[in-house]
């Protein structure tokens, strides 16, 4: 059940950073005003924020990775 969770957690966070990478590359910021893109400053903003989510879902992917690994090797104990 934990696993099941664990993957469609890491689902959505791999579908978010995808939308995240396309929006930067294409140049899209969700900017409302009809140009499409935004200023150059609101694109630096949008890259260092995803920057910034990306080191942070790294960080939580190895930790849970972490907790599996140990869970594994409890299981491994009680058998």
């Amino acid at each position: 059940m934990a696993d099941e969770r664990a993957a469609a957690a890491l689902a959505r966070i791999e579908r978010a950073l995808d939308r995240i990478e396309r929006a930067a590359a294409d140049g899209t910021t969700g900017n409302t005003e009809g140009n499409g893109g935004g200023s150059d400053a609101e694109l630096r903003r949008v890259r260092a924020a995803h920057a910034a989510l990306r080191a942070r879902v790294e960080g939580a992917i190895g930790e849970i990775d972490r907790v599996l690994a140990e869970g594994d090797a409890g299981l491994e104990e009680v058998r």
